[in-house]
């Protein structure tokens, strides 16, 4: 039997929105059962990932480097 690996990249957040982790894309509940799991609930899991990283996403703080270029653009505008 095949092991499935965890799609963990080490971006660990999760998203208030959706309760997807930033970088990986399951639930914070998939993270902590992922070592219980049977490969076939992994293959299901993994299977839905590429959907779940498409949706748009929000970090949950402006980093430094958009709020510089947001302002920018303000004062741009004005």
């Amino acid at each position: 039997m095949q092991t499935v690996e965890s799609p963990c990249i080490l971006v660990c957040s999760i998203d208030d929105r959706t309760g997807y982790c930033f970088g990986c894309g399951r639930t914070r509940s998939e993270i902590g059962a992922w070592l219980t799991m049977s490969s076939t609930e992994r293959r299901t899991v993994i299977a839905e990932l590429p959907t779940r990283l498409a949706i748009e996403r929000r970090p949950r703080r402006e980093t430094r480097r958009k709020r510089m270029a947001r302002e920018r653009a303000q004062d741009d505008k004005l």
